[in-house]
């Protein structure tokens, strides 16, 4: 809103307000089309959630693909996106992140600089291997890049600046923000500030999965029980602030339960590279009660989430020595963090776990003809190429328990990254990117195709505002 009783105190042609893979990209591209760009960012460093993601992007028909002969398009990668997202997904959304998602990863090696392991993976919901991990499996070495671009495009970041609320004129135009500046997380205090834009203001703050009060009202299970994969931080503030001004809020009750996660440490952990790149590839999902599979253990986030959560209690995934091995993964922080513990037997991990023998080696067994025959006739599983029964000691074990990971819902924007009204039209001078966006995953987002949402649709906001 608008009040007239304040002066600006400084003016810039764009405000990007956070700084991870969206809000950076976004920088970046508006300052090569020649604009003045500042960036704030409410904590003291930057990259939000995005610092702490294994920095996995997903991408159809790229020269690794094409390297370890792959065959994938972005046909291949709608209907995959669409199958997860049960039809939620918006087509336009949609299309445009699948048409655009090989230049975006081409974007990262190119113009930043990003290296990439050689190895393409497969994660669940996706036909084939499309997903492309950064040495140091760490979104951390995409920031890196994209902070020395900033640097090398005299890209201004200025941190404790905390984004309150958009000002707009008469008209319900985008022109400024009020901020606080010098701000303090514990206190919520600072000093006020206002900014004013020529061109537009790129929200790129992020999702909610950590502000329980408004994901509880979205879904009633998710109360502070359920704890959560991302930084304290991780907030509706933004999002909050673009409803105020009339900004339309799409499916904010999808929200994705990483299944991959362990009751067994806190935030996202070390847990997830073995349950995610190997467990769910070569191993099984049991309940600890009955010691029996009760889900595809490659399905989407949603369908193995919430299947666990549907237990009622931890699980427990299992694999072995060759899948471990066979993944290339080192695991060794999660061993020592005692999230992952290792079994000469299968009778040793029995006893530990407080699990029947007789039903578990019944389970393994029937798993390991299945994989043996190239196909799983409960639950659907795709065997893949190189995997293998479990018979080969060491066997590895961890508890999953499902935790807050992502937000599918967030701020109607259009394919060009400017938000809509609640009647459909465009908020002149306001462009959303990233998770504070919703509507491109539909009721669950497939694995490392958040890092490609946001550089697609950061860059999007940057070409898009910078042309204003």
């Amino acid at each position: 809103m608008l009040n007239e009783n304040f002066t600006w105190n400084r003016t810039t042609d764009v405000l990007v307000v956070g700084t991870g893979f969206a809000g950076l990209s976004a920088a970046i591209e508006a300052r090569t089309h020649n604009v003045d760009v500042l960036v704030i960012e409410k904590m003291n460093s930057y990259g939000g959630n995005s610092i702490i993601s294994d920095g996995g992007i997903a991408a159809p028909n790229t020269h690794l693909q094409k390297k370890y002969m792959i065959k994938d398009d972005a046909a291949l990668m709608y209907q995959d996106m669409l199958t997860a997202g049960l039809g939620l997904n918006y087509p336009n959304l949609l299309k445009t992140l699948v048409a655009n998602a090989e230049n975006a990863f081409r974007w990262t090696i190119d113009e930043l600089g990003v290296p990439y392991m050689d190895r393409v993976d497969l994660f669940g919901g996706h036909s084939v291997p499309r997903c492309y991990t950064p040495e140091g499996k760490s979104g951390a070495t995409i920031l890196k890049r994209m902070i020395s671009k900033t640097e090398s495009l005299d890209i201004p970041i200025e941190y404790r600046v905390s984004f309150q609320e958009f000002l707009v004129d008469a008209a319900g135009k985008v022109i400024g923000a009020t901020v606080l500046e010098n701000y303090d997380y514990k206190s919520h205090s600072g000093t006020i500030s206002h900014i004013k834009v020529r061109k537009g203001i790129i929200l790129a703050t992020g999702g909610y999965g950590a502000d329980v009060p408004f994901r509880q009202l979205q879904d009633p299970r998710l109360t502070s029980e359920i704890s959560t994969t991302n930084k304290p931080f991780t907030t509706a503030e933004g999002l909050k602030a673009a409803l105020k001004i009339n900004a339309a809020a799409v499916q904010l009750s999808q929200i994705q339960l990483g299944a991959w996660s362990s009751p067994d440490e806190k935030g996202y952990g070390h847990g997830p590279l073995f349950a995610d790149y190997i467990l769910f590839q070569y191993g099984v999902i049991i309940d600890p009660k009955d010691t029996k599979r009760f889900v595809n253990e490659l399905g989407d986030r949603k369908t193995t989430g919430d299947a666990i959560l549907s237990i009622g209690h931890p699980c427990l995934g299992i694999a072995d020595h060759h899948a471990v091995s066979q993944s290339g993964w080192d695991i060794s922080k999660a061993i020592k963090k005692g999230v992952v513990n290792t079994f000469e037997s299968l009778d040793h991990l029995a006893t530990h776990y407080d699990l029947n023998l007789h039903d578990l080696k019944n389970t393994i067994n029937t798993y390991n003809d299945y994989v043996s025959q190239g196909s799983d006739p409960d639950y659907g599983k795709q065997i893949v190429e190189d995997a293998r029964p479990i018979v080969s000691p060491p066997f590895y074990a961890m508890r999953l328990w499902p935790k807050v990971h992502f937000t599918m819902g967030g701020l109607g924007i259009t394919e060009k990254a400017q938000v809509l009204d609640y009647n459909g039209k465009i908020i002149e001078g306001l462009y959303a990117a990233g998770e504070v966006a919703g509507g491109v995953h539909g009721a669950s987002r497939l694995g490392s195709c958040a890092i490609t949402e946001c550089i697609v649709f950061g860059r999007i906001a940057g070409q898009m505002v910078s042309s204003r």
